[in-house]
């Protein structure tokens, strides 16, 4: 798509967010991590309604992810093809993750759906960024089809290296619930003892009792 392209449909989306600004919903925002550049307070199903209307589209997905605007980010990741993500995107994606609202709609939106779901769970619940942990413990919760060993590796990986962030605990809870029993027990017996791991116990100990 050509540049002249992109950024046509980059003010068409400007000119139709400004119309959706809602400073209410700006003032009562509640999100974990850095600030936004530019932030319309337009609310999340009139993102996704906004996305509808323009489709899949990955390439424009792509161009609108660089824009530091709140809606235009999220709007791609609601347009980007789930099929067209493989482990060499993960970095670009990854550079977009800047906050806990970004790691939510990430997850819900497109990475739940990738086929590399269980690599990114494995390499990002081993990085040292939470949120990109966060994103991805929520992604495998949501997929669905990552299991056993996978799963309770990446959980434990994450709770080691983020010993005090109640997002990377929600992360591993939304994962660890769905987990085999013979999975959770594996897990409750190679956990730390640090403040994200009892928020974890503490969530998933009906399992076993």
């Amino acid at each position: 798509m050509e540049n002249s392209v992109l950024e046509q449909k980059k003010r068409l989306l400007l000119y139709r967010l400004r119309k959706e600004m809602n400073g209410a919903a700006l003032d009562t925002m509640c999100y974990f991590g850095a600030d936004y550049a530019r932030n319309y307070g337009v609310q999340i199903y009139a993102i996704r309604n906004l996305a509808r209307e323009i489709g899949t589209n990955h390439e424009l997905a792509k161009s609108f992810y660089t824009e530091s605007i709140r809606e235009v980010r999220l709007v791609a990741l609601w347009i980007a093809d789930a099929e067209q993500v493989s482990v060499a995107d993960f970095d670009f994606w990854a550079e977009g993750i800047i906050n806990s609202e970004v790691a939510e709609q990430a997850s819900h939106a497109l990475l739940h759906r990738i086929a590399s779901v269980a690599e990114l769970l494995s390499a990002w619940c081993a990085s040292d960024n939470a949120l990109l942990a966060y994103c991805a413990l929520l992604s495998a919760a949501r997929n669905g089809g990552v299991e056993g060993d996978e799963a309770v590796d990446a959980i434990l990986s994450a709770v080691s290296r983020f010993g005090d962030n109640r997002l990377v605990a929600q992360g591993a809870t939304a994962l660890a619930i769905n987990l085999s029993d013979e999975s959770v027990h594996r897990l409750l017996d190679n956990m730390p003892d640090n403040p994200t791991a009892n928020l974890l116990r503490d969530e998933i100990a009906w399992r076993i009792s």
